[in-house]
């Protein structure tokens, strides 16, 4: 088994880069993972890891078959390394260096011939992004759509704030365009929640073919979501402010869809 006890060690730079820059893993199409749960939702997922890092004094890694990977490529690493390189404060003295996915639109497999599926357009926080990938995987949604990106899915604090659920659900990237495009092509029912031109959330019908958009807190849905939507809709507010957080907004309407086609 190979050994690291100098954070200048070129191996450690690059875990380094992967961390910090999209960018980097753009350019090599790897990215990190840290934890257990999350390593075994990810190959789960189907990832595949490349080099699985431990240290020794908090993980002993007795069972490296678990983790689908060949005792050549797992590589032990001082306490200090690891401290270095770790992007949480407990990941359980265990880290990997993991092959990225492609999120094309062509590459999704929708779960369900009635699919319920999340569109998210222009989200910048990544624990926005988090917290909806954990409500579309408690609501087991067929599909989650990233529509024009403002960071990349592998960003350290998206893999976070999801606790793991972006390896969980399908997951598809486009523009808004490619992405409406595709729903009115599967003949999928569009939501779009914004104020202008809406009604109250609860008043429809979402047990056909359906896909809930949410856009930013800022500045709402652009047009395309807004004039090609089968509805738009609101969460009424009763306070002094007019708009709540997406995640939340989100989690709303996906759970009174599922509300929904459980009593369909």
């Amino acid at each position: 088994m190979r050994v690291i006890n100098s954070v200048q060690n070129s191996l450690i730079k690059d875990i380094l880069k992967l961390q910090d820059k999209s960018r980097e893993r753009r350019k090599k199409g790897l990215f990190i993972i840290e934890g257990k749960r999350e390593l075994s939702l990810a190959l789960k997922g189907g990832y595949v890891i490349e080099n699985l890092l431990i240290d020794p004094t908090v993980n002993t890694l007795e069972n490296i078959s678990d983790y689908a990977i060949s005792s050549k490529n797992v590589i032990e690493v001082s306490k200090e390394v690891y401290q270095k390189i770790a992007y949480r404060d407990s990941t359980e003295g265990v880290m990997a260096i993991v092959k990225t996915k492609n999120f094309d639109l062509g590459s999704l497999q929708l779960k369900t011939k009635n699919p319920l599926v999340l569109v998210l357009e222009g989200i910048e926080k990544p624990g926005n992004i988090g917290a909806m990938l954990r409500t579309a995987d408690a609501a087991n949604l067929d599909a989650v759509f990233i529509a024009d990106p403002k960071t990349d899915l592998y960003n350290p604090n998206i893999i976070r704030s999801s606790i793991g659920c972006i390896f969980t659900n399908e997951i598809a990237v486009g523009s808004s365009e490619e992405i409406c495009k595709y729903l009115q092509e599967k003949n999928i029912n569009i939501y779009s929640a914004t104020l202008q031109n809406s009604n109250k959330y609860d008043k429809n019908d979402y047990t056909e073919p359906t896909a809930l958009v949410v856009g930013t807190e800022a500045t709402g849905l652009t047009d395309i979501w807004r004039d090609n939507a089968t509805q738009n809709i609101n969460i009424p507010m009763q306070g002094e402010i007019d708009s709540m957080n997406v995640s939340v907004a989100a989690a709303i309407l996906t759970f009174e869809a599922k509300r929904q086609r459980e009593f369909k």
